[in-house]
């Protein structure tokens, strides 16, 4: 007996000590997201370059203003569409070639995480809303395979666009040729139930897309 115990004493070492690794781990894992709380960003927090100096200053208090934009379906959206909705936001244009494309496909993979959650929705803001009419988003939406109920792709004024973008979700930079032109980032903005953005996630990275989808059940779990 003393021998067989012997002969396997540095195996049952090397388990108990891997066992005691593991349980550290998931306790960690369990701990650190149960106690993780999101941030509530301010534009004095965020890059200056992507917020407009009318608000640079802003330290507290900020959410996103109210909006009267136009969708794929050429129905008006507001901000009652999303009255306690946990959100994501982005922009892009539907014509572009780069990084949109990428943003687009993570959105959709987003759209099917979430479908059957009716907390969560999507919303996405043309740059470009003279080239990106109602008929043109239609036909980007059916490409794409955007899901009507959740995701809105949105078109309007362009002053509104530009001031919603830069003051309101501080997510594009300017751009000195012609008033109101954006440059958009790959930026998607997360947005609490009160107005409130509590995260940024570079929406070509599949591990911030995750990083976004764990944020989500965060959030919904606050009070």
């Amino acid at each position: 007996m003393l021998q067989f115990f012997a002969k396997y004493k540095f195996f049952g070492i090397v388990m108990l000590v891997l066992s005691a690794i593991i349980i550290t781990i998931i306790y960690n894992v369990y701990t650190i997201d149960e106690g993780k709380v999101l941030p509530v960003y301010q534009p004095n927090d965020v890059t200056a370059e992507l917020v407009d100096t009318t608000v640079q200053h802003v330290k507290k208090y900020h959410k996103i203003a109210d909006f009267s934009l136009t969708n794929q379906n050429g129905q008006t959206v507001t901000q009652e569409d999303y009255k306690n909705k946990i959100y994501v936001a982005d922009f892009f244009f539907t014509t572009c070639q780069t990084i949109c494309p990428i943003m687009t496909d993570h959105m959709v993979k987003i759209q099917e995480k979430v479908k059957n959650d009716p907390n969560i929705m999507l919303l996405s803001h043309s740059v470009t809303p003279k080239i990106d009419t109602v008929a043109q988003l239609k036909k980007y939406a059916l490409e794409k395979g955007v899901n009507d109920k959740k995701w809105n792709l949105v078109t309007g004024d362009k002053k509104e666009i530009y001031d919603l973008a830069r003051k309101s979700y501080l997510a594009a930079k300017d751009t000195p040729y012609n008033e109101y032109d954006l440059i958009h980032t790959e930026n998607f903005v997360l947005v609490d139930k009160k107005k409130r953005i509590r995260g940024f996630y570079d929406g070509t990275d599949p591990e911030a897309i995750e990083e976004l989808m764990d944020d989500i059940e965060i959030l919904e779990k606050e009070k």
